[in-house]
C-alpha cells in the first residue's frame, strides 16, 4: 500500500522522500543538515540585536567575569526576570570558545547564540520524533521541515535568548505526553512509556523551568485539563508519575533557587513573578501591548511557509476533533493560544511552543486527504504563500525610496536582491501548485525552498550589509582603532545594551556633564566617550575651558529601536568618538 504522503507527490518525488525516511537515523541526519542550512547563515555576521539579546549575552559575560554563576546581572542591575538556565548554557559555550582559542570570545555574539542554534535544531528533530506518534515517517519528516523553514524559529535560532531552547524542551515534553495519552486510549496499539521515558519527561520539564520558569508546565497543565474535561478521566496523567516528577523537577531547580533566594531574598520572586510574569498579564509591558487577535494576524507571517496549509486544515481539525490524536493536538494548541491572545503583553515568540502541534495537525490532514479542496480556499492559501516574498521583493527597495533623509547613510543590500527574486519565483511556483494543480504538499516544498532563499537574502547578504543600523559594532570598532589598551567608556545620547556588550561592562551611561567629568579625570588611563551631536555642545561647555579631548571620528547611523522622530521621519544619529589618553 503506498504511503499516504508519498502519494501526494508525483513519481519523481516519491523516491527522494522514501530514501530520506528509510531509517530514522537517515531522516534525522537529513533534518540536521537541512536545519543547519536554514539556521547557520548570519550566526556570526549579525550584530547583537537590541535590546533583549545583548542583555542576555551581557549577563552571561558578567558571570564569566565575576565567577558568580548564581546571581544574574546587567551591569549593576539585578536581572531576575528569567531563571539561570540559558545563562549557564551561554557561559559554557563561550568558555568552550575561549578554550578553542576564539579571539575575543567574550565579545563574540555568535558564541552566545550557540545554545539557540542547537535548540532550534533540537526543536526540529523533536518535532519529527513527536510527530511519529501521529504520522508516518514521511509525514513526520515534513512536519519537522515546516519548523525548520518557519520564519519565527529561524529568527529565534539567531538570538541569544531562551525561546529556541524552551521550544525544544516543550516539544520533548509533549512528545512523551502524546505517547502516554494515545497508549491509554488505544492499549496495545500505540506504544506506552517506559520508566526511562518518564524520567526523561520530568527532566525536560525541570530543564524548561530552569530556562524560562513555568511556561512549559503551564502549557502541559492546560492540555491535561482540557483532555480531562473531554474524557472525564485523568488516569493517563496519573500514570505519568507526578510524585516522581515533582521530585525530579525539585532536584533540577531547587539547588540554584535556594542559592539565589539566599543571595537576593524575596526580591527574586518580586522581579520574576511580579514584575515579569504577572505584570504582563495585567497590562502591556515595555511597549509590547497589542489587542486580542494579534497572534492570529502575525501567524501567517511567522509560520510561513507552512501557515497557508494551516488554513486548509482548519475544517479538518474541527470535523475530526473527536479523534484522539487531533484532540490531543488541539488541547496543546488552543487553550494556551487563547490565554496569550487575552494577555495584553504580546511578543511573536510567545506562541512558538505550540507551532510543532500545528505542523503535525497539518500533516495529519494531508495524510487523511483532509485539506480543503475548494478553489477559493486554495486561492487564498496560494496568496498567503506568495505574500512574504512579494512583500520583501517590493517592500525592501520601496522602503529605501521612502526614507529620503536616510539615503545618505543607508545602502540598498544589492547582494540580497537575487535571493529575493529566487524566493519570489519559488513562491510563485508553489502558488501555481496550490491554486491550479491542487498539490499542497508540493507547494509546501516549494515554499520551503523559497524560505531558504529568504534566509540567504536576509541574514548573510541583507541585514549585515545595512551598516547604518550597526551603530554599536561601528562605535566599538572606532574605539579599538584608537589603540587604547583596556580603556574606560562613557556614552551620551546612545544607550543600547549592545554597546555595553561590545565595549565594557563598566560603560558609563550618563549626560553631557557626567561625560565631561568622566573624560577629564587624570591619571586613570585611556578614556573614551561617545557623544551624540545633540549633547555635544553641552559636553564641550561642561569641560569648563580645560583642554578638549581628541575627536577621533564620527559615526553616523540609525538606532533601530528609535529610528523615527516625532514627525515619523528617519532619525539619524551623529555620534562623536572622543578620547583622552
Amino acid at each position: 500500500m503506498p504511503n499516504p504522503v508519498s502519494a501526494l507527490f508525483q513519481h519523481d518525488w516519491r523516491g527522494v522522500l522514501h530514501a530520506l525516511t528509510r531509517t530514522h537515523r537517515r531522516a534525522m541526519l537529513a533534518l540536521v543538515l537541512i536545519s543547519a542550512c536554514f539556521f547557520l547563515p548570519g550566526q556570526m555576521s549579525l550584530q547583537p540585536m537590541d535590546r533583549d539579546e545583548p542583555r542576555f549575552a551581557q549577563a552571561s559575560k558578567q558571570m564569566l567575569e565575576t565567577g558568580d554563576f548564581v546571581d544574574i546581572r546587567f551591569q549593576e542591575e539585578a536581572r531576575h526576570k528569567k531563571p539561570v538556565g540559558i545563562y549557564w548554557l551561554q557561559s559554557a559555550t563561550v568558555s568552550i570558545g575561549e578554550w578553542l582559542g576564539v579571539p575575543d570570545a567574550r565579545r563574540t555574539i555568535g558564541l552566545y547564540r550557540v545554545p539557540s542554534f542547537l535548540g532550534a535544531i533540537a526543536m526540529v528533530l523533536l518535532t519529527y520524533w513527536a510527530a511519529l506518534a501521529f504520522l508516518s515517517r514521511e509525514g513526520a519528516l515534513l512536519a519537522a521541515l515546516m519548523m525548520a523553514g518557519s520564519v519565527l524559529l529561524g529568527v529565534e535560532a539567531r538570538l541569544a535568548k531562551t525561546d529556541a531552547v524552551l521550544g525544544a524542551l516543550s516539544v520533548a515534553a509533549f512528545g512523551f505526553m502524546a505517547r502516554a495519552y494515545l497508549s491509554s486510549r488505544s492499549p496495545g496499539v500505540a506504544p506506552g512509556l517506559t520508566q526511562r521515558h518518564l524520567v526523561l519527561f520530568w527532566l525536560a520539564i525541570g530543564a524548561a523551568v530552569l530556562v524560562k520558569g513555568p511556561i512549559t508546565p503551564l502549557v502541559a497543565a492546560l492540555a491535561i485539563a482540557v483532555l480531562a474535561w473531554r474524557d472525564r478521566d485523568l488516569g493517563w496523567a496519573k500514570g505519568m508519575r507526578p510524585g516522581l516528577g515533582l521530585l525530579i523537577v525539585a532536584l533540577v531547580v531547587l539547588p540554584w533557587l535556594s542559592l539565589i533566594l539566599a543571595k537576593a531574598g524575596s526580591s527574586f520572586f518580586a522581579e520574576s513573578l511580579g514584575k515579569d510574569m504577572l505584570a504582563k498579564v495585567g497590562s502591556a509591558q515595555e511597549k509590547h501591548g497589542a489587542p486580542p487577535g494579534t497572534y492570529f494576524g502575525v501567524f501567517w507571517l511567522t509560520f510561513w511557509p507552512a501557515a497557508p496549509l494551516a488554513l486548509l486544515a482548519i475544517p479538518f481539525a474541527w470535523r475530526e476533533r473527536r479523534d484522539d490524536g487531533v484532540a490531543f493536538l488541539l488541547a496543546w494548541i488552543v487553550p494556551f493560544w487563547l490565554i496569550l491572545e487575552a494577555v495584553p503583553t504580546k511578543l511573536p515568540h510567545y506562541v512558538l511552543p505550540v507551532y510543532p502541534a500545528i505542523a503535525i495537525l497539518i500533516m495529519i490532514a494531508a495524510e487523511r486527504s483532509g485539506l480543503m479542496q475548494q478553489r477559493w480556499a486554495r486561492g487564498l492559501a496560494a496568496f498567503l504563500l506568495l505574500l512574504v516574498p512579494l512583500v520583501l521583493l517590493i517592500g525592501v527597495p520601496g522602503l529605501f525610496l521612502l526614507l529620503e533623509e536616510g539615503l545618505t547613510i543607508l545602502r540598498l543590500p544589492f547582494l540580497a536582491l537575487p535571493f529575493l527574486a529566487l524566493a519570489f519565483a519559488l513562491g510563485a511556483y508553489g502558488t501555481w501548485m496550490l491554486a491550479r494543480q491542487a498539490k499542497p504538499v508540493r507547494a509546501l516544498v516549494a515554499g520551503l525552498a523559497a524560505s531558504l532563499m529568504l534566509t540567504l537574502a536576509a541574514y548573510p547578504n541583507g541585514l549585515p550589509m545595512l551598516k547604518a543600523f550597526n551603530l554599536s559594532p561601528r562605535l566599538a570598532e572606532a574605539a579599538r582603532a584608537t589603540g587604547c589598551a583596556s580603556p574606560a567608556y562613557a556614552t551620551v545620547g546612545y544607550r543600547e545594551p549592545s554597546l555595553v556588550f561590545l565595549t565594557d561592562t563598566a560603560l558609563l551611561m550618563t549626560d553631557a556633564a557626567g561625560a565631561a567629568a568622566f573624560i577629564d579625570r587624570e591619571g586613570e588611563g585611556c578614556r573614551i566617550a561617545f557623544i551624540e551631536r545633540a549633547s555635544e555642545e553641552a559636553f564641550r561647555s561642561a569641560l569648563q575651558g580645560r583642554s578638549a579631548p581628541a575627536l577621533v571620528t564620527r559615526v553616523r547611523g540609525v538606532n533601530i529601536n528609535a529610528a523615527l522622530d516625532k514627525q515619523r521621519r528617519l532619525r539619524v544619529l551623529d555620534i562623536a568618538v572622543y578620547v583622552r589618553r
